[in-house]
């Protein structure tokens, strides 16, 4: 089924104070609406996105998208006069080639997560509609103009609406289409769709993926993603074969024994998967990008000093690393007499404690080329921090 997203950006958000609307407030150096929308871009399902901003705003909804990283690129229209208003007119947009599900999201809503986002699809699929939703777990009382309190209606059963609402494209715009009830006040999409008779599923999600209304939300938004952005982590994997007439070298290491490691460099494989480890923490590519195999400047290269280079680049991106897991795998030698100066060598380079830094060995039971002695391999994990 072809899933389509309409990122709602059209609210004034008078309650925020300022004279910019609300979703084109920067939360961590990007617009609010980016947040969302890259989390949406992040499901491989979604293929098509609707941006709907206040009239006179596309211009510049089209250029900070232009500096967005994610797959996603909208379509910008103008929204209405109210919500539903810009509902429909991003419905509109979407009609001209109607995708079987829509996910309708708030702008405000940055923190959303791509998994929150799946759920709802997989729920439209098979419900036809369902939204993100939270159980109502503080009492709830009723109170008059006065705020005298007048009534505790029972919380057994209530939830906190949400987004995304994500519906079968039919549905939500024949919704969209049925004359408004005067006598009702709508309040989300998924209203619509109540009183048409059908069903809507309820996805569990999290105070996490709160909406920002006030000064105060945005504080919080912006604590939580740079919470969520601190910490790193990143796995990295090698494999060289063994050869006679070449040294072994293992984590900056010399080995003694009678075969080495073949590669266009040294064939340390502790440091290119770590090396490759600490890249994918920090999404700066892989060792093979940085330092190419058919480059004659790397032939014989000794690979504590490419993993140095490695960890410039991860300091240059502001971040640091914290600890690193490396298992080697190997048939021969015993590595257990070299695990110490494997250790003080690698954490020297990563400017870390040694008791950050873990060298674990392991045989294949004989299985494979590695059991066989015919190579060496090793797998790294590697943790940053933001500095």
């Amino acid at each position: 089924m072809s899933v389509a997203v309409l990122i709602m950006a059209a609210g004034r958000g008078e309650r925020m104070g300022t004279d910019r609307p609300k979703c084109f407030l920067p939360l961590a150096g990007s617009p609010l609406f980016l947040h969302s929308l890259r989390a949406f871009a992040r499901v491989e399902e979604i293929t098509r996105a609707v941006l709907v901003v206040p009239s006179g705003w596309e211009a510049e909804a089209e250029r900070a998208i232009v500096e967005q990283e994610a797959r996603l690129t909208p379509q910008v229209v103008a929204g209405g006069a109210d919500r539903a208003a810009s509902v429909r007119a991003g419905l509109a947009a979407l009609a001209e080639e109607p995708p079987e599900i829509v996910a309708i999201h708030d702008g405000a809503r940055p923190l959303v997560s791509p998994q929150l986002i799946a759920q709802t699809v997989a729920a439209a699929r098979e419900f036809g509609a369902a939204l993100a939703a939270t159980p109502i777990t503080d009492t709830l009382k009723r109170a008059g103009d006065d705020l005298l309190v007048v009534g505790t209606p029972p919380r057994e059963g209530l939830w906190r609406a949400q987004t995304p609402q994500t519906f079968r494209f039919d549905l939500i715009q024949a919704a969209h289409e049925r004359p408004a009830d005067p006598a009702s006040a709508v309040t989300d999409d998924a209203m619509l769709v109540e009183a048409m008779g059908h069903p809507v599923r309820i996805c569990p999600s999290s105070a996490y993926n709160l909406k920002v209304t006030t000064p105060e939300d945005l504080k919080v938004a912006e604590r939580l993603l740079s919470r969520s952005a601190a910490i790193r982590i990143g796995h990295g994997y090698d494999l060289h074969r063994l050869a006679p007439g070449r040294r072994l070298i293992l984590g900056g290491v010399t080995i003694p024994w009678d075969q080495g490691l073949l590669g266009h460099s040294d064939g340390d494989v502790i440091c290119h998967a770590l090396a490759d480890a600490l890249l994918g923490a920090a999404a700066l590519g892989d060792i093979g990008t940085h330092f190419p195999d058919d480059d004659p400047r790397y032939a014989g290269a000794d690979s504590m000093v490419l993993l140095t280079q490695v960890t410039v680049m991860v300091a240059e991106a502001g971040l640091a690393p914290v600890n690193c897991d490396v298992t080697v795998l190997a048939e021969a030698p015993k590595l257990r007499p070299h695990v110490r100066a494997i250790r003080e060598r690698l954490a020297e380079v990563l400017g870390v404690a040694v008791s950050q830094v873990s060298i674990k060995a392991k045989t294949m039971e004989g299985l494979g080329p590695v059991g066989e002695g015919q190579a060496i391999a090793a797998h790294a994990l590697a943790l940053l921090e933001r500095r």
